[in-house]
Protein backbone atom coordinates (compact mmCIF):
# COMPACT_ATOMS: atom_id res chain seq x y z
CA UNK A 1 0.00 0.00 0.00
CA UNK A 2 1.08 3.57 -0.63
CA UNK A 3 0.88 4.88 2.93
CA UNK A 4 3.38 6.61 5.22
CA UNK A 5 5.28 4.80 7.91
CA UNK A 6 3.90 5.14 11.42
CA UNK A 7 6.69 7.60 12.26
CA UNK A 8 5.90 9.76 9.24
CA UNK A 9 2.16 9.59 9.92
CA UNK A 10 2.70 10.78 13.49
CA UNK A 11 4.86 13.63 12.20
CA UNK A 12 2.14 14.67 9.73
CA UNK A 13 -0.52 14.55 12.45
CA UNK A 14 1.59 16.52 14.94
CA UNK A 15 2.35 19.17 12.33
CA UNK A 16 -1.32 19.42 11.39
CA UNK A 17 -2.29 19.84 15.03
CA UNK A 18 0.19 22.69 15.40
CA UNK A 19 -1.26 24.35 12.30
CA UNK A 20 -4.89 23.91 13.38
CA UNK A 21 -5.27 22.59 16.92
CA UNK A 22 -8.65 21.19 17.84
CA UNK A 23 -10.65 18.14 18.96
CA UNK A 24 -10.23 16.62 15.49
CA UNK A 25 -6.73 15.57 16.58
CA UNK A 26 -7.79 13.32 19.47
CA UNK A 27 -10.71 12.07 17.35
CA UNK A 28 -8.17 10.97 14.72
CA UNK A 29 -6.16 9.03 17.29
CA UNK A 30 -9.26 7.18 18.48
CA UNK A 31 -10.28 6.43 14.89
CA UNK A 32 -6.80 4.98 14.37
CA UNK A 33 -6.98 2.87 17.52
CA UNK A 34 -10.44 1.56 16.64
CA UNK A 35 -9.39 0.72 13.10
CA UNK A 36 -6.39 -1.22 14.37
CA UNK A 37 -8.39 -3.15 16.98
CA UNK A 38 -11.01 -4.21 14.45
CA UNK A 39 -8.45 -4.94 11.71
CA UNK A 40 -6.51 -7.20 14.11
CA UNK A 41 -9.50 -9.54 14.06
CA UNK A 42 -10.19 -9.23 10.31
CA UNK A 43 -8.40 -11.81 8.19
CA UNK A 44 -7.87 -9.53 5.18
CA UNK A 45 -6.73 -6.29 6.81
CA UNK A 46 -3.34 -5.12 8.09
CA UNK A 47 -3.76 -3.61 11.58
CA UNK A 48 -0.75 -1.31 11.23
CA UNK A 49 -1.96 0.01 7.88
CA UNK A 50 -5.44 0.55 9.36
CA UNK A 51 -3.89 2.54 12.22
CA UNK A 52 -1.98 4.83 9.86
CA UNK A 53 -5.04 5.35 7.68
CA UNK A 54 -7.06 6.25 10.76
CA UNK A 55 -4.49 8.75 11.97
CA UNK A 56 -4.54 10.56 8.64
CA UNK A 57 -8.20 10.39 7.58
CA UNK A 58 -8.80 14.02 8.68
CA UNK A 59 -5.35 15.39 7.84
CA UNK A 60 -7.01 17.99 5.62
CA UNK A 61 -7.82 19.82 8.84
CA UNK A 62 -4.21 21.02 8.68
CA UNK A 63 -5.42 23.71 6.27
CA UNK A 64 -7.58 25.46 8.86
CA UNK A 65 -11.12 25.48 10.15
CA UNK A 66 -13.21 24.23 7.25
CA UNK A 67 -16.23 22.04 6.64
CA UNK A 68 -16.31 19.42 3.88
CA UNK A 69 -13.36 20.77 1.95
CA UNK A 70 -11.14 18.97 4.46
CA UNK A 71 -11.63 15.82 2.37
CA UNK A 72 -10.16 17.56 -0.68
CA UNK A 73 -7.37 19.24 1.26
CA UNK A 74 -6.38 15.93 2.84
CA UNK A 75 -6.52 14.11 -0.48
CA UNK A 76 -4.37 16.73 -2.22
CA UNK A 77 -1.81 16.85 0.60
CA UNK A 78 -1.22 13.10 0.80
CA UNK A 79 -1.40 12.61 -2.98
CA UNK A 80 1.30 15.24 -3.40
CA UNK A 81 3.36 13.47 -0.73
CA UNK A 82 3.13 10.26 -2.78
CA UNK A 83 0.69 8.32 -0.59
CA UNK A 84 -2.22 7.44 -2.86
CA UNK A 85 -3.92 4.97 -0.51
CA UNK A 86 -3.92 7.38 2.43
CA UNK A 87 -5.15 10.14 0.12
CA UNK A 88 -7.99 7.86 -0.94
CA UNK A 89 -9.19 7.46 2.66
CA UNK A 90 -9.25 11.23 3.08
CA UNK A 91 -11.73 11.27 0.23
CA UNK A 92 -13.85 8.22 1.06
CA UNK A 93 -14.19 8.35 4.85
CA UNK A 94 -17.14 10.77 4.79
CA UNK A 95 -19.15 8.90 2.16
CA UNK A 96 -20.59 5.54 3.21
CA UNK A 97 -23.00 6.33 0.38
CA UNK A 98 -21.34 7.69 -2.76
CA UNK A 99 -23.36 10.88 -2.93
CA UNK A 100 -21.77 14.26 -2.23
CA UNK A 101 -25.14 15.69 -1.21
CA UNK A 102 -25.35 13.26 1.73
CA UNK A 103 -23.04 15.18 4.01
CA UNK A 104 -22.99 16.74 7.43
CA UNK A 105 -21.75 20.30 7.07
CA UNK A 106 -21.34 22.35 3.91
CA UNK A 107 -19.34 22.21 0.70
CA UNK A 108 -16.94 25.12 1.18
CA UNK A 109 -15.13 24.50 -2.09
CA UNK A 110 -15.39 25.45 -5.75
CA UNK A 111 -17.74 23.80 -8.24
CA UNK A 112 -14.76 22.24 -9.98
CA UNK A 113 -13.51 20.76 -6.71
CA UNK A 114 -16.93 19.35 -5.92
CA UNK A 115 -17.12 17.81 -9.40
CA UNK A 116 -13.74 16.24 -8.78
CA UNK A 117 -15.05 14.58 -5.61
CA UNK A 118 -18.17 13.39 -7.46
CA UNK A 119 -16.09 11.90 -10.27
CA UNK A 120 -13.59 10.34 -7.88
CA UNK A 121 -16.25 8.55 -5.87
CA UNK A 122 -18.07 7.41 -8.99
CA UNK A 123 -14.95 5.76 -10.39
CA UNK A 124 -13.75 3.67 -7.45
CA UNK A 125 -15.01 0.54 -5.75
CA UNK A 126 -14.88 0.64 -1.98
CA UNK A 127 -12.66 -1.89 -0.24
CA UNK A 128 -12.68 -2.91 3.40
CA UNK A 129 -10.21 -0.18 4.37
CA UNK A 130 -12.63 2.44 3.02
CA UNK A 131 -15.50 0.80 4.89
CA UNK A 132 -13.49 0.37 8.09
CA UNK A 133 -12.54 4.04 8.25
CA UNK A 134 -16.12 5.08 7.53
CA UNK A 135 -17.20 2.93 10.46
CA UNK A 136 -14.50 4.08 12.86
CA UNK A 137 -15.11 7.72 12.01
CA UNK A 138 -18.60 7.35 13.40
CA UNK A 139 -17.81 5.52 16.64
CA UNK A 140 -15.02 7.82 17.85
CA UNK A 141 -15.61 11.04 19.76
CA UNK A 142 -12.61 13.19 20.73
CA UNK A 143 -13.04 11.70 24.22
CA UNK A 144 -13.11 8.05 23.13
CA UNK A 145 -15.29 5.33 21.67
CA UNK A 146 -19.05 5.43 21.97
CA UNK A 147 -22.21 3.79 20.73
CA UNK A 148 -22.77 4.82 17.15
CA UNK A 149 -26.13 6.33 18.03
CA UNK A 150 -24.48 8.82 20.38
CA UNK A 151 -22.20 9.97 17.58
CA UNK A 152 -25.23 10.36 15.32
CA UNK A 153 -26.75 12.79 17.81
CA UNK A 154 -23.45 14.59 18.37
CA UNK A 155 -23.10 15.29 14.64
CA UNK A 156 -26.77 16.17 14.15
CA UNK A 157 -26.62 18.72 16.97
CA UNK A 158 -23.62 20.39 15.37
CA UNK A 159 -24.71 20.32 11.74
CA UNK A 160 -28.46 19.84 11.76
CA UNK A 161 -30.48 17.24 9.87
CA UNK A 162 -31.69 16.80 6.31
CA UNK A 163 -33.70 14.37 4.23
CA UNK A 164 -30.48 12.37 3.76
CA UNK A 165 -29.86 11.62 7.41
CA UNK A 166 -31.86 8.40 7.81
CA UNK A 167 -30.33 6.52 4.82
CA UNK A 168 -26.87 7.64 5.90
CA UNK A 169 -27.45 6.43 9.45
CA UNK A 170 -28.76 3.14 8.07
CA UNK A 171 -25.60 2.71 6.02
CA UNK A 172 -23.44 3.22 9.11
CA UNK A 173 -25.51 0.64 10.99
CA UNK A 174 -25.01 -1.73 8.05
CA UNK A 175 -21.24 -1.20 8.36
CA UNK A 176 -21.44 -2.04 12.05
CA UNK A 177 -23.20 -5.30 11.22
CA UNK A 178 -20.79 -6.05 8.36
CA UNK A 179 -17.66 -5.75 10.49
CA UNK A 180 -19.21 -7.51 13.47
CA UNK A 181 -19.85 -10.47 11.18
CA UNK A 182 -16.35 -10.24 9.69
CA UNK A 183 -14.68 -10.43 13.11
CA UNK A 184 -17.15 -12.85 14.67
CA UNK A 185 -18.26 -10.59 17.52
CA UNK A 186 -19.73 -7.17 18.13
CA UNK A 187 -17.31 -4.39 17.28
CA UNK A 188 -18.09 -2.93 20.70
CA UNK A 189 -16.52 -5.96 22.36
CA UNK A 190 -13.09 -5.00 21.02
CA UNK A 191 -13.24 -1.24 21.72
CA UNK A 192 -12.28 -0.03 25.21
CA UNK A 193 -14.53 2.03 27.49
CA UNK A 194 -17.48 2.29 25.10
CA UNK A 195 -19.98 2.15 27.97
CA UNK A 196 -18.10 4.67 30.11
CA UNK A 197 -17.64 7.16 27.31
CA UNK A 198 -21.15 6.79 25.97
CA UNK A 199 -22.80 7.33 29.32
CA UNK A 200 -20.05 9.46 30.88
CA UNK A 201 -19.33 7.60 34.09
Amino acid sequence: MHIPTLTQARAYLDEANRLNPGPWHSHSLYVAEGAKLIATRHSDLDPDAAFVLGMLHDIGRRCGVTSMRHVIDGYNFLRDEGYADSARICMTHSFPIKDTQMIFGAWDCSKDELKFVDDYLANIEYNDYDRLLQLCDTIALPSGFCLMEKRFIDVALRYGVSEHIVPKWQKYLDLQTYFSEKIGRSIYEVLPKVVENTFRF
